[in-house]
């Protein structure tokens, strides 16, 4: 560190500061509307490099509170730029009063030029000592990424006297860094736990993930928990998952990354965590550990419909449910949302029944109990970047709300199919075949649970839709399949009245290559208020969209349709809760062959993997 960064933060000119330091409140309500509504929220910001001068940029944010109540926030202060290999530094702040206010900003490692990051704090309340898990790599000035294979090396420090002080690092390599983890090597980043159940009560609990090189590329992706019984001097790799990467196509199963570790009320530990890139669906991926940590009871599996970007997420137990504090934006890292579960993480609450915390950029996140009755939130947001600052919020279980009711349902009449749930407030409608259901715009939409009929993967496909809108303006989604984004395999139908047309896209993907897209478009948006029947098409080396026996038709992408990305299926929705669509839907096929117009005049669809009638709005069973 330069001799005049050091200098900026001794104890005493530290001291002068504090004033200065202290973060600035954002609102005492929330950003949002919805926030401000709700007074059981508030928040401020805790780094920032205008306010925390020293560093261009802080990011990665881990929370614990101390036996004595403390809660300490630590983050990586980056020195240059916000860049993930540079020089960076291990900071700190202090709450002594649950998180209102926070005291000056400690440099408890530095980089030196190198990286010191990847923070993972572990709080052992038998001893009091604060045990914190880093990872090591040579810096570069820049601004790119580690080199493949990076020299990645686990170390720890602790701290016997509140978060005050905080010993020289130790290097763990000998113990946690075996042969074949020998490229990419990654501490949390989030909190680590201490059993307070079973067998192994008192055992600390950390999570990593590794990766393997096998002298020409990256052959494999290691997700494990490393565990101590003797409050933090010795460690042990505990449970581990391993993927094998293609040699072939680059492609794997999965990788596991960056994970969130809690304890649930049975004493069994639940892990989440990041997934990029697999060809399984989705970007979060979980399972449970009912050891101590020793073993997973299963490899990690995905949770395809739980909407997040490719970005790290936090968990915490808090009053009977199970909280998971991620941006809801399945393509970008915006809209951080805290979301529950009420079966200890094996499924959860959607983004329509989340609570946003904010519609900025946002990133990266840790949560902590700052009280019995508080829940702190620490995680990165920007008004232009998610990497601006770094806020942290408190809130309540009245902030949260109550658990909401079952959604009522539509009928789908595809085989082994469950009904799919009627969001917003939808109504029954007149319809082109007996009823039809109506979308307001605004947040209206059918959404079905995912099975893995629903990917259409290499497959030909055919898809019909019956639709009557009179909408001029905006972007009117009417069918929407897999991920979104310019990057994520996908299908959808929607109107486009402001460019008078109606509009098909395909986004596919092959091996790990670039996805590819094309796209059908009609001559009129056919916003005339009356019944419109649309059928998208692929198959014979074709993609086309025929609006009322008017075909438009251009070349195939080969690839899926459906990997390597977040996937849902919705009706009268964009997959990322940005756009509506106001007008009706009926009779909404789906099927994984391409099927004939007479086929499909016929009626018959007992082999299609979505069909959806529309024409009743039951109850919520």
């Amino acid at each position: 560190m330069p001799a005049q960064k050091r200098a900026r933060f001794r104890p005493a000119v530290a001291t002068a500061l504090a004033a200065l330091l202290t973060p600035g409140l954002i609102s005492a309500a929330g950003p949002d509307a919805r926030s401000a509504a709700t007074p059981a929220f508030e928040q401020q910001i805790l780094f920032k490099a205008s306010q925390d001068p020293g560093y261009a940029c802080y990011r990665i944010p881990a929370i614990v509170k101390t036996v004595e109540g403390t809660l300490l926030a630590f983050a990586e202060g980056r020195v240059n730029d916000c860049s993930d290999s540079g020089d960076i530094d291990l900071v700190l702040k202090r709450s002594t009063d649950g998180g209102r206010t926070w005291g000056p900003l400690q440099v408890i490692n530095e980089g030196g030029g190198d990286t010191h990051g990847n923070p993972a704090p572990v709080v052992d309340r038998e001893t009091g000592r604060i045990v914190l898990a880093e990872t090591y790599n040579t810096g570069r000035t820049d601004g790119k990424n580690c080199q493949v294979p990076c020299d990645r090396t686990p170390h720890m420090q602790h701290s016997d006297d509140d978060g005050l002080t905080w010993s020289p690092p130790r290097d763990l390599s000998d113990t946690l860094l075996p042969p074949e983890w020998n490229s990419w090597y990654a501490t949390g980043p989030h909190h680590g736990i201490q059993l307070s159940r079973g067998k192994h009560k008192g055992r600390l609990v950390f999570g990593v993930n590794t990766e393997t090189w096998d002298g020409t590329r990256v052959t494999a992706n290691h997700a494990a928990l490393i565990t101590s019984d003797d409050g933090g001097d010795t460690w042990r790799i505990g449970a581990t998952d391993t993927y094998p990467i293609s040699a072939v196509d680059g492609t794997f199963r999965q990788k596991p990354s960056e994970m969130a570790i809690t304890e649930r009320r049975d004493g069994s530990v639940y892990v989440n965590g990041r997934e990029q890139d697999g060809t399984d669906l989705g970007h979060r991926t979980h399972t449970v550990s009912r050891d101590g940590g020793d073993s997973f009871t299963r490899p990690f599996t995905t949770v395809p419909d739980l909407y997040t970007p490719q970005v790290q997420g936090s968990t915490l137990e808090f009053k009977g449910r199970m909280l998971f504090a991620c941006p809801a934006d399945p393509d970008r890292r915006r809209t951080m949302m805290v979301r529950s579960s009420y079966d200890g993480g094996r499924t959860w609450d959607g983004v329509d029944r989340g609570t946003r915390v904010t519609t900025d950029w946002s990133g990266y996140s840790d949560m902590v109990l700052a009280d019995e009755d508080t829940v702190g939130l620490m995680y990165e947001g920007g008004a232009v970047d998610a990497r601006d600052e770094i806020r942290f919020a408190r809130f309540t279980e009245d902030w949260l709300g109550p658990r909401r009711g079952p959604d009522p349902k539509t009928e789908d009449r595809a085989r082994g199919a469950k009904d799919a749930a009627v969001l917003g407030g939808a109504r029954e409608t007149g319809g082109r075949f007996d009823r039809a259901i109506s979308f307001d715009g605004t947040d209206d939409a059918v959404r079905l649970p995912y099975r893995p009929e629903l990917p259409l993967g290499t497959k030909d496909f055919t898809a019909s839709v019956w639709f009557r809108y009179d909408t001029a303006t905006g972007e009117q989604p009417m069918l929407w399949m897999g991920g979104i984004g310019s990057g994520q395999p996908q299908v959808w139908l929607r109107g486009e009245p402001e460019q008078n047309r109606i509009s098909a896209l395909i986004t596919t993907r092959a091996g790990m290559t670039p996805v590819r897209t094309a796209v059908a478009r009609t001559t009129s948006a056919y916003n005339d208020g009356q019944w419109h029947q649309a059928v998208l098409r692929r198959g014979n080396g074709e993609f086309s969209l025929t609006v009322d026996g008017a075909r438009s038709a251009v070349a195939d992408v080969p690839g899926t349709v459906s990997r390597t990305s977040g996937f849902g299926v919705h009706l009268g929705q964009r997959l990322d809760s940005r756009a509506f669509y106001t007008g009706a839907l009926d009779e909404v096929r789906v099927y994984d062959r391409s099927v004939s117009d007479e086929e499909l005049a016929g009626g018959g669809a007992e082999d299609a993997v979505l069909w959806l009638p529309m024409d009743r709005i039951g109850g919520s069973n």
